[in-house]
């Protein structure tokens, strides 16, 4: 397989995620080059490549994203291929032109269909007419206050406001009666304006209560597209993800099958390619409404493949080399459940205080082939940079049924073990130990219902 593929490929990213494609490389036979900045010239996933490369100061914007560096860096080492992870430039058309400009494989979408995903009131009508339903909103960005206050009286309160070049609650503001509207308009244009240099807005009719849903797919050159699943992820802080799981509590396996081929099928309707994830809100009635699409390799993808037993980091280098998908949509069976819990060097005490500073003591649980895993690339020792995302680890627990992986995911953190800085591994056991979660009954609001926050605070 490997002469068919890449020999050598640049991994434009750090930290776990670095360190998980760079294990995918070396399974695949190809050779791994890992960028670095000065802040994280000691990072222990630099030893596990084949090389590594500085590619510039401490801050993000003079080192990962930092596209001359990246380029510069895979033409000097000889690469043919480069994997943006998740993050930083992964989800950046330009980058990715300006890659394929360089005769450079991008490991994901073309230019265009990332252009037509990542400006959420394009996909939604990109993705309305491939035949998804959508919540009830604006067709396109709304021009002004008084537009958005014209539409929002027909839509219905409440209404929420997103930015269209959004993410993680920038640039979204709920409004519940037409006298906030204008105010909260400006305040959401101005933040996403600052955040994503893009203060285009859009309405969507606000749905309480929902469960955040998504489906995995991959699709190659050849018309083959599938999917492998959905994955449940409502339990967020402030519209980031704290656990996820697979499958999710609240579909029945006739409504993941139906759902899942329509997804599969209206994403290659699309011509997107490589590896995606289309997200769903569901309301209380159970009606599933696309909200975006993210166009490279999820986070929590490793919980997908816990339970298919497919290799989704591996496919998408597959796909990117123009080879056909490794498996069918009736060979993908879903089997067992998994959770997996984002650590963190936060103090959920303080209001998710990031924790920067050295790792004096990190030692996971004794891994379990297929049952538990632990995805990071920190050991004892390692200091933690301030200039990056926080995450340090994911701890990946599957068992035959709900019940017994909560109990080896509990298991896990019980007896994880690091000092130096506090984490969110606490938060992780009282998620987990709680009722509402341990029902399956739960939605996006789980963390503000359940008080958990509070009970964490009062103990600490």
């Amino acid at each position: 397989m490997s002469e068919r593929l890449f020999r050598r490929i640049l991994v434009a990213n750090r930290g776990e995620i670095a360190a998980r494609i760079i294990r995918a490389c070396r399974d695949l036979g190809i050779e791994s080059v890992a960028v670095f900045s000065e802040a994280d010239r000691d990072s222990p996933h630099l030893e596990e490549a084949d090389r590594a490369v500085c590619i510039g100061p401490s801050q993000s914007k003079d080192s990962y994203l930092h596209m001359p560096a990246l380029l510069q860096a895979a033409e000097q080492e000889g690469c043919q291929a480069l994997h943006p992870g998740f993050g930083f430039l992964a989800e950046n058309p330009l980058f990715a032109s300006l890659c394929n400009q360089q005769q450079l494989t991008f490991i994901g979408p073309t230019p265009g269909a990332i252009m037509r995903m990542g400006d959420k009131a394009l996909a939604k009508k990109t993705m309305s007419e491939a035949g998804l339903p959508v919540i009830p909103g604006s067709r396109g960005l709304l021009p002004s206050p008084e537009e958005a206050l014209l539409l929002a009286e027909k839509i219905g309160y409440p209404i929420l406001l997103k930015a269209t070049a959004g993410g993680g609650g920038k640039g979204m503001r709920i409004v519940r009666t037409s006298s906030q509207l204008s105010e909260c308009f400006i305040e959401a244009a101005n933040e996403a304006e600052k955040a994503f240099g893009e203060a285009g807005l859009y309405m969507e009719k606000l749905i309480e209560g929902g469960r955040h849903i998504e489906f995995q797919i991959l699709v190659d050159h050849f018309g083959n597209a599938v999917h492998l699943g959905e994955r449940e992820c409502s339990v967020q802080r402030n519209h980031q993800k704290l656990i996820e799981e697979a499958p999710s509590p609240a579909l029945s396996s006739e409504e993941r099958d139906a759902t899942g081929e329509m997804v599969a099928e209206a994403v290659k309707q699309t011509g997107y390619r490589n590896a995606g994830t289309v997200e769903f809100l569901r309301d209380k009635n159970g009606q599933l409404y696309f909200m975006e699409m993210n166009t490279r390799l999820q986070v929590e993808h490793p919980v997908t493949e816990m339970i298919t037993g497919v290799d989704i980091v591996r496919e998408q280098i597959r796909i990117a080399a123009n080879c056909r998908l490794s498996v069918s949509q009736d060979e993908i069976k879903i089997t067992g459940h998994a959770l997996e819990c984002r650590i963190n060097a936060e103090d959920p005490a303080q209001d998710f205080r990031p924790e920067p500073g050295c790792v004096s003591i990190f030692q996971p649980p004794p891994l379990i082939p297929g049952k538990l895993r632990v995805d990071t690339h920190v050991r004892s020792g390692y200091t933690i940079p301030p200039y990056y995302d926080s995450m340090i680890c994911k701890v990946i627990a599957r068992g035959d049924t709900r019940e017994e992986t909560v109990k080896s995911m509990l298991a896990a953190l019980e007896e994880f073990r690091v000092e130096g800085v506090k984490t969110t591994i606490p938060l992780h056991r009282e998620i987990l130990r709680d009722p509402v979660f341990l029902s399956g009954d739960y939605d996006t609001s789980f963390i503000e219902k359940t008080g958990i926050l509070r009970r964490l605070v009062a103990v600490s």
